[in-house]
């Protein structure tokens, strides 16, 4: 068993002790019923040391929940990323919010501006994954009766603070084994859990605006935001790309 198969499987068992209740209606992991494709998109981009990892928070419902991916915009995933393993469905699923895996037709916005913004700056996934690497803060994906999402950040208590221990320990261990100089958070949910799971490390955590179309700041140039959020590090100063 490699590193990262042994690490999701032991996270999946953490988080499958959880229990949420309402207005949580619906919970979906794909790291278990996409699992194969988020796999292979460890092994082929998330071996090595990284530069900088950039953390979001939990899977939006026409990107991750469908691919497996972080912010796992559809098109992206297939044709740039080119990740296609198998996707399974959840034992349980919103009648508005089904699993239709890599034929669904809807987009993910945020996904779109993120991996966009990547490609274009980037050009070849090679490029991007020498230094980078995309990750989210929680794998998990929260719906309530009605299926309107419902982010972990206002879970009650209890819920939260036991997602939130299980989060911290899994991205400390992807810290640890990646290395990164920085930690982009896409939105200041990730920026705090960062900051949390991570003190002590030798890591500078820095703030991207989430490309959410719920951000109004981001619809007025998501791209020239990442590039300014850079630049004010002086990020791309010894930067290999």
């Amino acid at each position: 068993m490699d590193f990262w198969t042994n690490r999701i499987n032991n996270f999946n068992k953490d988080l499958n002790n959880l229990e949420f209740k309402a207005p949580v209606n619906f919970v979906y992991n794909p790291l278990e019923y996409a699992k194969e494709n988020y796999l292979e998109y460890l092994r082929k981009y998330g071996q090595g040391k990284k530069k900088t990892v950039f953390l979001g928070m939990n899977p939006g419902p026409w990107g991750m929940v469908q691919t497996g991916i972080p912010f796992g915009e559809i098109e992206i995933v297939k044709t740039w990323l080119k990740l296609d393993k198998s996707i399974q469905k959840p034992s349980r699923q919103h009648p508005k919010r089904p699993i239709m895996g890599l034929s669904c037709r809807r987009r993910e916005i945020s996904g779109k501006r993120l991996w966009h913004w990547i490609k274009s700056r980037w050009k070849e996934p090679g490029e991007f994954f020498s230094e980078h690497f995309v990750a989210n803060y929680c794998p998990l994906a929260f719906l309530e009766k009605g299926g309107r999402n419902r982010t972990p950040n206002r879970l009650k208590k209890t819920e939260r603070e036991q997602l939130f221990h299980i989060c911290d320990k899994f991205l400390l261990e992807l810290i640890e084994k990646m290395e990164p100089e920085y930690v982009f958070g896409i939105g200041k949910f990730a920026v705090k859990r960062a900051e949390k799971a991570l003190e002590g490390k030798n890591v500078k955590i820095s703030y991207l605006h989430h490309p959410s179309p719920a951000n109004p700041v981001a619809n007025r140039g998501w791209a020239k935001l990442a590039e300014k959020a850079l630049e004010e590090v002086d990020y791309f100063r010894n930067s290999k790309n």
